[in-house]
């Protein structure tokens, strides 16, 4: 996928991935492939947010594609919504390089005991 990270807090996990290698037959992002940046950011945030003793385990991921990418790189944002014990929730924005949004998804992770 080529996910590369930019800054990572609990709070907040930034970071981008190539539109190149990651399109569908029509040259395009692949709306899988923004799920995937979406899950991977928001899982980070969690995972931090829970610790090291603990683990986090996506439940719920919904996304929405705004518009599409054919070239360059896409940015995704991920913002913790809620940060609980055993819960974490989090909005990301995918943008393009001109700053135009792609898509906009939530996931949730359970937090669990390893």
């Amino acid at each position: 996928m080529g996910i590369e990270f930019l800054e990572v807090t609990p709070e907040r996990v930034v970071g981008r991935m190539p539109v190149e290698g990651n399109t569908q037959p029509y040259g395009l992002l692949h709306g899988g492939a923004s799920a995937v940046l979406a899950e991977t950011l928001g899982s980070v945030g969690a995972a931090v947010h829970a610790g090291p003793e603990r683990i986090a385990v996506g439940i719920e991921l919904n996304a929405t594609h705004h518009r599409s990418a054919s070239s360059g790189y896409v940015t995704g944002v991920a913002t913790r919504l809620h940060g609980g014990r055993t819960l974490a929730t989090y909005d990301i924005e995918i943008t393009d390089e001109q700053g135009r949004r792609v898509c906009t998804a939530r996931l949730t992770c359970m937090l669990r005991d390893r």
